[in-house]
């Protein structure tokens, strides 16, 4: 977040713009949150800050699942939480796919790339389908709908070979997460800036907070941030909370589609779909360099492309011959508890925030976003959510 002295002299900076508030980031988080802003104020003036363009960070390089629950197996969710609190955050990511398709998505589900097909979970050993099917029987006493699938039925439903079970959860679906994008631009009145880099956030002897950017300054009485991974780069507060983190993606040329919804696999690292259109993505692996995943570059790096192109040819056979037509990385905003948080800024009330999806962000932004302007307005958000559980 540098500017040289020569560009902060440019003759293309503005004067300064008055605003009732100020987004940053032009993504699904940041166009949520002038979208609840509008909602509950349909009078506001709101101006968003794009350092690239619109959808152009993970909300554009994601692979498209909207997906319930958390990065991590319910199982596993429920040592973390407890049942309870596991159950809640589960919940928390069903309204948000309720609140996308009644607010958003409504009847423009085809031209959006949206299907609620369900997710698979695949197991490769034998002790993750066992924690699976173990999943299935708690989440039935839950009333959350799963499916267990043997091998066989795996083959079947989505031509996934050397797989020995998994589950479906049959109410996640998945959607073109850049369509996603546009659509919610399309419903807010906004002013939209792309290509101006927000480098500061200054008070006013009038109580309001500037925006010092690249291109002028922007004054309002509230800022919101949805940052995500590249949080940390505009306040220090997010260093330890907020871990920016690569995530690669591989594509493929179109076969006739045989595989009926997204799927995920190595207890959940893993993931691929294949379009209706035919293309298979599939994105993961960091595992294989965790520790070089890490920072805001979207390079690719040949460890993981390998990896991502080994498993379709161990997998899905069926693209054994068709050529790669993409490799990207889009970096995601890793929360150091795993979970998104909402809030304001310890040493500035004026500055809120919500980020920290880890990897699951159409799965939780509508609705974090939601809940971060309840904050704004002075209504309970919930303690898993809020940033104050960081002290």
């Amino acid at each position: 977040m540098s500017t040289s002295f020569w560009l902060d002299r440019s003759p293309m900076q503005r004067k300064c713009s008055t605003y009732d508030a100020i987004v940053v980031g032009a993504g699904i988080s940041g166009l949520s949150t002038a979208y609840w802003l509008q909602k509950e104020d349909p009078s506001l003036k709101i101006a968003i800050i794009e350092k690239t363009r619109l959808a152009f960070g993970a909300s554009g390089r994601n692979a498209g699942f909207i997906t319930c629950g958390s990065v991590e197996h319910f199982n596993r969710m429920i040592g973390k939480h407890g049942l309870e609190g596991a159950t809640e955050i589960w919940r928390f990511a069903q309204e948000n796919l309720r609140l996308l398709q009644q607010e958003i998505i409504r009847d423009q589900g085809t031209s959006l790339g949206f299907e609620q097909n369900g997710a698979y979970s695949l197991a490769a050993q034998a002790n993750e389908f066992s924690e699976l099917k173990s999943v299935s029987v708690t989440m039935g006493k839950l009333n959350i709908r799963t499916e267990v699938l043997e091998a066989p039925d795996v083959l079947k439903r989505v031509g996934a070979r050397n797989f020995v079970g998994g589950i479906r959860y049959l109410d996640d679906a998945s959607i073109n997460p850049v369509a996603l994008v546009r659509e919610l631009a399309a419903r807010v009145k906004v002013e939209l800036f792309e290509g101006v880099e927000a480098r500061a956030i200054e008070a006013t002897p009038n109580g309001t907070r500037v925006l010092k950017t690249d291109a002028g300054d922007f004054e309002a009485p509230m800022i919101l941030l949805n940052l995500n991974g590249y949080s940390a780069a505009l306040h220090p507060w997010f260093e330890d909370k907020i871990y920016p983190t690569r995530g690669q993606c591989l594509m493929m040329a179109p076969v006739p589609r045989f595989m009926d919804a997204p799927c995920y696999a190595n207890f959940y690292l893993d993931y691929f779909r294949q379009l209706p259109t035919g293309e298979l993505l599939i994105g993961g692996f960091r595992q294989v360099e965790k520790a070089s995943e890490v920072g805001v570059s979207d390079h690719v790096t040949g460890p993981i492309q390998n990896a991502l192109h080994q498993f379709v040819l161990t997998h899905l056979p069926q693209f054994k011959n068709v050529p790669v037509t993409h490799r990207w990385s889009g970096v995601m905003g890793f929360a150091r508890d795993g979970e998104p948080m909402v809030g304001s800024l310890p040493d500035d009330p004026q500055v809120f925030f919500a980020g920290g999806y880890t990897a699951h962000g159409i799965g939780f932004s509508f609705n974090t976003t939601k809940r971060l302007v309840d904050l704004v307005y002075g209504r309970e958000v919930p303690r898993w959510l809020s940033a104050r559980r960081f002290g």
